[in-house]
């Protein structure tokens, strides 16, 4: 009679691996915050992947008085964060953020969510952002296809900004990397910048920041956990998946990439990779803004969506995507 299964990792209790590759996901998880309720944005949810019944969930302002200078809605794809190990497009702190994008960016929202770690390992969260991304140009291909996009003209595919929160500002890295400015292969979707928050990067060698103090939600023993539990088994944080400069990665310097901004909380354990990441593509030649707020944690703009803080980010994200009309 063998032995028990014990756990290797544990995530706060709501998501355990044990040691004969078993997972436990609890979804009984209380949220701090509650659903937004904005009579000035509808949303609905639509499935975008058949193969691994993946749903992105829509929004769009029901007034069209565009803040960008154009009576069409330019598109915003915003992909959650989680540690690749957790979150969904319904929880509500991921609802209230993209309501609050939406509202105070004149904008069509789309938050697709994406495959999880341990149960699907990376690259699959990438690939299913890239499906995303398709997913919106079938749209614009179509005279049949979603009724909030392909029918009226108003929303705008020439002017698509992908913007992503921890894992999510992953996703969005890759995704710059993955497609180049004006790529071919997603027309007629351009997608006219990026915006990073807080990406989610690693590394074997520990930056000052990463060392403490802690955060109120967030631990380096955490940060490290979800990379045990998401990148390809075997791999160390170095991997291009974790580490865009790490020896295996991308020629940054020789790529091409579309224009970014990237903001960090300046209390963040993530601060000193965000704000390297921000200098070495300026070093490299690239179009890059690195905002840095003072006195924020991480999820400083998902988690405070309607704070005065959340007013600035609102801010400087309307002035982004104003100068790359």
């Amino acid at each position: 009679m063998g032995s028990l299964p014990n756990i290797v990792e544990d995530c706060m209790g709501f998501l355990k691996l044990y040691s004969d590759g078993s997972i436990f996901r609890s979804n009984d998880i209380k949220f701090h915050e509650t659903p937004i309720e904005d009579d000035t944005v509808s949303f609905k949810d639509c499935l975008y992947d058949k193969k691994f019944n993946l749903f992105l969930r829509l929004y769009k302002p029901q007034s069209n008085n565009n803040v960008v200078r154009n009576s069409k809605l330019p598109v915003v794809m915003f992909f959650r964060g989680g540690g690749f190990c957790f979150g969904s497009r319904t929880w509500p702190h991921v609802h209230n953020c993209c309501m609050r994008l939406a509202s105070g960016l004149k904008a069509v929202v789309v938050t697709p969510d994406y495959r999880l770690a341990p149960e699907h390992r990376l690259p699959a969260a990438v690939e299913d952002a890239v499906e995303a991304v398709r997913w919106l140009q079938r749209q614009a291909l179509s005279v049949c296809g979603d009724a909030w996009l392909s029918n009226g003209g108003d929303v705008d595919f020439d002017r698509v900004f992908i913007m992503g929160d921890s894992s999510g500002g992953n996703i969005a890295h890759h995704l710059a990397v993955r497609f180049g400015p004006g790529s071919r292969e997603i027309k007629p979707v351009r997608i006219r910048g990026y915006v990073l928050l807080a990406p989610f990067f690693g590394g074997v060698v520990r930056t000052k920041s990463e060392e403490g103090p802690s955060e109120r939600m967030l631990t380096l023993d955490l940060l490290d956990r979800f990379w045990r539990l998401s990148l390809p088994v075997g791999e160390s944080r170095d991997h291009p998946f974790a580490n865009p400069f790490g020896v295996c990665g991308n020629n940054l310097r020789e790529l091409k990439l579309d224009p970014m901004l990237v903001m960090v909380g300046g209390n963040e354990l993530l601060k000193d990779r965000t704000k390297d990441y921000a200098n070495k593509l300026k070093e490299f030649g690239k179009n890059i803004e690195y905002v840095e707020f003072e006195g924020c944690q991480h999820g400083f703009f998902t988690h405070h969506s309607y704070s005065q803080v959340a007013n600035q980010v609102i801010q400087i994200l309307t002035r982004f995507m104003l100068q790359l009309n």
